[in-house]
């Protein structure tokens, strides 16, 4: 967590600037113009498997997979016979869901397929994407970076989801929720406000950059240690 604040105050003595917004950072997301694939929701033999895509290709892998003409309706749940592009083999019968950009958790084109959760069927939907052109699998964590990168998370977002997804106890999820929904990220707002209006008086942006070093536990050594 002292990572996040850390860098928060970093922006806040730089300059009189939004900080707690869900904004986009200027920057390309990692990989910007290549779509990525995963498995979201987990190894193992399950009865329901998730597999993610998010990119620009998101629809066009959607149409080969379903041999389809039209995508379906975006943000409905359609039922769809997956097939090989390369032999047209049957792979699975599946739930597809189309939610294109940007009202998506990336921002980006994306699609689920919610396939059952044998390992050869997971196999064979992995092994079809990667099959098609300008598709790849997604580095760890590269869905929600791309997310950041596009203004759908801020910082203390993606930190909350992260506690979440390791959450092992019921403290620790209500923790993480509290994150997730923006309790944190409303906290440091009104910290980067307060410094902001303290520099901008004394005419000194770096007048709380040195307290803030000083805080016990706030140094960049311990930032690193504590996360």
């Amino acid at each position: 967590m002292w990572r996040g604040l850390w860098t928060l105050a970093a922006q806040a003595a730089r300059g009189p600037r939004r900080l707690c917004t869900r904004r986009s950072s200027g920057a390309p997301a990692p990989g910007s113009g290549a779509t990525i694939f995963a498995l979201s929701s987990g190894q193992g033999r399950c009865g329901i498997a998730v597999i993610r895509t998010s990119g620009p290709s998101s629809g066009h892998a959607l149409r080969i997979l379903t041999a389809a003409r039209d995508l379906p309706p975006a943000r409905h749940a359609s039922l769809r016979l997956l097939s090989d592009p390369r032999s047209g083999e049957p792979l699975d019968r599946a739930l597809v869901l189309w939610f294109p950009g940007p009202r998506s958790f990336t921002g980006e084109d994306c699609v689920e397929f919610h396939v059952h959760g044998g390992p050869a069927v997971v196999s064979g939907v992995l092994q079809a994407l990667g099959s098609v052109p300008g598709l790849r699998p997604a580095e760890a964590g590269e869905f929600t970076r791309r997310a950041f990168a596009n203004g759908k998370l801020n910082l203390t977002e993606v930190e909350g989801l992260a506690d979440l997804i390791h959450a092992e106890t019921e403290a620790q999820r209500r923790q993480a929720l509290r994150q997730l929904d923006g309790e944190l990220g409303h906290l440091c707002c009104g910290w980067a406000e307060t410094l902001t209006k303290r520099t901008s008086k004394y005419g000194h942006w770096r007048w709380p950059w040195v307290h803030i070093y000083k805080m016990p536990g706030a140094g960049r050594d311990s930032a690193q240690g504590r996360t």
